[in-house]
């Protein structure tokens, strides 16, 4: 494959526009940014930086070559007008799980708590709610067994329905996370996710993220293709949950901070590698960084409001909080609590990447 490998560079020129703009007004409110957060964010154009590289695409069937868009630069993300920002009024983002997460409920309660920890880390200075899980039936959304794949699959269109009805009065957005595949249309195989920006709900599946999804070797396959009823969900009871590695973790990271990104009104990104450039398959989005490039940082910054050497300890932070137990928080029922580490093996690259950022934003 090596061969169809190209890297997409662009000029200092085109990376320095697309960070201050050409926008005076917009330039002088960077140039009042703090002197170590300019100092990490031109690194984006300076041409032996070691922090943000440049794209590389690995064959046709990357996101870019095969969807062609035009790209967002701050200046557009700022004057966009449909966008809608987090205000006092509205500023929760708030997780609704469907179905269960986990194979039993306390890996499904730690998970949560992991995720909630990273989202609240990766956007600081919005709160991050998980809403009690609710069954497949409750949603009455349609679903089907895949005639491919054999596994069970809901419908998203219906489900974002659904939580559009539910969306809590101070939800920024709402996001609807899954263990079960998902479909947009009776035409198509699968979908990893949908989002729908101007009402503020999103449904992601991490169906396909565990680690033999892929194989001959997966379980989640229905038995008996029997002739489902559209009304009968008992046929979702112990449907299969995989195992939460550490790269499972990662993977559901990724998707959540992507798509909420999006919420948010970041397009997908062709500047620099960055979390959020778009992904075709499940290949190219583990290729993708977990961080955003300074173009998408100004981004989330502006909409945020962050402090960002504040929001990288932050997540530094919750890589080293093994356990990410909220302190002095009490389990249940004592017989309960069961110490689970989370597996955060992962992100340690990340975190020696974070650390370098740091060093920059502190000289």
């Amino acid at each position: 494959v090596t061969d169809k490998m190209q890297v997409l560079r662009h000029s200092e020129h085109t990376l320095k526009t697309a960070l201050l703009s050409k926008n005076p007004d917009l330039v002088s409110q960077y140039e009042k940014l703090d002197a170590g957060e300019q100092r990490l964010m031109n690194e984006a154009f300076q041409p032996r930086n070691n922090l943000f590289e440049p794209i590389t695409l690995h064959s046709q069937s990357d996101w870019i070559s095969s969807h062609p868009e035009a790209p967002q630069d701050f200046e557009q993300f700022f004057s966009d007008r449909y966008r809608k920002a987090p205000c006092p009024k509205k500023h929760i983002i708030y997780i609704q799980p469907i179905g269960f997460l986990g194979n039993t409920r306390v890996i499904s309660e730690e998970y949560i708590k992991w995720l909630k920890g990273y989202c609240e880390a990766f956007f600081y200075g919005l709160k991050v709610k998980f809403l009690e899980p609710v069954s497949v039936s409750a949603t009455k959304c349609s679903f089907r067994v895949n005639e491919n794949t054999q596994n069970l699959q809901i419908h998203t269109g219906h489900i974002l329905a659904f939580l559009k009805r539910n969306k809590p009065e101070d939800a920024f957005c709402i996001v609807g996370i899954t263990m079960i595949d998902l479909y947009p249309r009776d035409s198509w195989n699968f979908v990893f996710g949908q989002a729908s920006l101007s009402s503020g709900v999103g449904i992601f599946s991490f169906a396909r993220y565990g680690k033999d999804f892929y194989t001959s070797k997966y379980e989640g396959s229905v038995k008996v293709p029997q002739r489902t009823v559209s009304s009968d969900y008992s046929i979702f009871d112990n449907y299969y949950i995989p195992e939460i590695t550490s790269v499972l973790l990662l993977r559901s990271c990724k998707t959540l901070t992507h798509e909420i990104g999006h919420i948010l009104g970041l397009r997908h990104c062709q500047w620099l590698a960055c979390l959020m450039q778009g992904s075709n398959h499940l290949e190219e989005s583990d290729r993708r960084p977990l961080n955003v490039c300074p173009i998408c940082l100004r981004k989330l910054q502006s909409a945020i409001g962050f402090n960002i050497v504040e929001r990288y300890k932050a997540l530094v932070k919750w890589i080293d909080d093994e356990s990410c137990g909220e302190s002095g928080a009490t389990p249940k029922s004592s017989s309960e609590h069961v110490y689970l580490p989370k597996p955060v093996e992962a992100f340690k690259d990340w975190r020696e990447w974070i650390l370098r950022c740091i060093a920059v934003l502190e000289k």
